[in-house]
């Protein structure tokens, strides 16, 4: 899952993409208002980090651009002001949630679990295809009684292909949601990685359906 900080203070923007890195998520990282409104608009995150005093145009203001033109991106702004009046003013702004520093990384990582959560799909912290099983918590993949080990990129493509289940997904929407923006990305990295993850989903089940299938001419997909 592909995650865009917006956060002036280069010190708490790279702890906390340090941090989010470590829990498998690919970060992009921008340091002022217009740059990361330029980003949001251009790129498809599955979550945005947006802090609220920002050169340029400020956080609420560039919460109020992207829901004008119909971006949907969960939104958690960060802000130094707790006032009752000021969260209220974000969360019209079309933000999803409100976390006032200084704060402790552990509630930010649980508040962008629960925006990124679609509760459809997850159970009890489990994405679930067929008998394939992603705890996104604990890291640990199953199908059937066999548990599967898998690298840190492996594991975010999985995710990405498990919480977009029976949707074809092209090349480009993979790289966008997997890969961050300074990734060194070949033209043949996705089908590298889609055979990785054939080699330990599917190729040791033989008496299984296989789950990830290829959609020639479109890209790939995942489904029971």
């Amino acid at each position: 899952m592909r995650i865009l900080i917006v956060e002036d203070d280069h010190k708490i923007a790279n702890a906390i993409k340090k941090g989010l890195e470590q829990e498998h998520f690919a970060v992009d990282v921008s340091y002022d208002g217009k740059d990361g409104l330029g980003q949001a608009r251009t790129i498809e995150y599955d979550l945005i980090i947006l802090d609220r005093m920002l050169p340029e145009i400020d956080g609420i203001e560039i919460c109020k651009l992207l829901r004008q033109k119909k971006n949907n991106t969960p939104i958690l702004i960060l802000t130094a002001k707790d006032r009752v009046e000021d969260r209220v003013e974000g969360l019209n702004a079309g933000a999803d949630d409100y976390l006032v520093k200084p704060f402790a990384f552990e509630e930010l990582l649980a508040r962008v679990r629960a925006l990124l959560r679609r509760p459809q799909k997850v159970e009890d912290n489990i994405i679930k295809t067929d008998d394939l099983e992603l705890n996104p918590v604990t890291f640990r993949v199953n199908r059937g009684n066999k548990n599967i080990e898998l690298s840190s990129k492996e594991f975010a493509l999985l995710e990405y292909l498990m919480r977009n289940s029976g949707r074809i997904l092209t090349k480009d929407n993979i790289i966008s949601h997997v890969w961050d923006y300074d990734a060194d990305i070949l033209p043949n990295t996705v089908e590298v990685y889609i055979g990785y993850l054939r080699n330990k989903i599917d190729k040791p089940f033989p008496k299984k359906p296989d789950l990830i299938q290829t959609v020639r001419g479109f890209g790939y997909k995942i489904q029971a």
